[in-house]
């Protein structure tokens, strides 16, 4: 081989060595936020939660309004509800369920319906709940310290698992790098790499369950938590266009 030859192999080498670098650090970009809808083009998102997202935990507008439902209200009109029932879910197409309270067997036979239908959920799951509360265990008000299942995830051919480890640890949601607090894993569906997230289609519906809800605490995880919120977003959009 020429010696001209062997410097335009070199060059080329070179060359798709620096594209597939170029290429890696790219697609570890943390992906930019969604834009705020106008106000009239927002649309319906119904929020079932036990967190203190909307008041805080002594139900004082003081300190209420959390940056997670700030975010959220710059895309969508955000209506709380108190339970999965008919008339309930009757107001939109798009639910958030955050570590929901417990529902009774007639309101989950109406949230698979509703799926069913073509409803869209994304339902934040978490098997060890890590978000501080004031409350005493057993207190009705404090979030549960775990997913309240009853069925639910198994009915849709889902399985959450509890952490092998307690403490803070990175994951993938919505194309962003979020910050968790002892994640579990999630088995069926389609499931990410990660375990963290399950998309399952359910009759004409979607269901987006993410096995973390600590990651909408972004006061107490600190400012790099923002990215939370973001992904949190994006997620909800890709629910849209299913």
């Amino acid at each position: 081989m020429s010696r001209a030859r062997r410097r335009s192999l070199a060059f080329l080498l070179v060359a798709a060595l620096a594209a597939a670098a170029f290429a890696l650090a790219t697609s570890r970009r943390a992906p930019e936020p969604l834009s705020p809808r106008p106000a009239g083009e927002r649309p319906t998102l119904l929020l079932l939660t036990s967190l203190p997202l909307i008041f805080s935990e002594d139900f004082s507008l003081q300190g209420g309004g959390s940056l997670a439902v700030k975010t959220l209200e710059t895309r969508y009109r955000v209506v709380p509800i108190s339970v999965t029932g008919k008339a309930d879910l009757k107001k939109g197409r798009l639910l958030l369920m955050a570590q929901p309270p417990a529902q009774t067997a007639e309101n989950l036979v109406a949230l698979d319906s509703w799926v069913r239908g073509g409803g869209r959920v994304l339902l934040l799951a978490d098997p060890m709940l890590e978000w501080p509360s004031k409350r005493p265990l057993g207190d009705p008000l404090r979030p549960p310290p775990m997913f309240m299942d009853t069925g639910l995830l198994s009915h849709w051919g889902l399985r959450l698992d509890a952490p092998d480890e307690r403490g803070e640890a990175e994951r993938q949601l919505g194309s962003s790098q979020v910050l968790t607090v002892s994640p579990g894993r999630l088995e069926g569906c389609s499931v990410s790499a990660d375990a963290l997230v399950a998309r399952c289609r359910i009759g004409a519906g979607q269901a987006t369950v993410v096995a973390d809800a600590d990651l909408l605490d972004v006061n107490q995880l600190g400012p790099g938590a923002r990215r939370n919120l973001d992904g949190l977003v994006i997620e909800l959009a890709r629910l849209e266009q299913k």
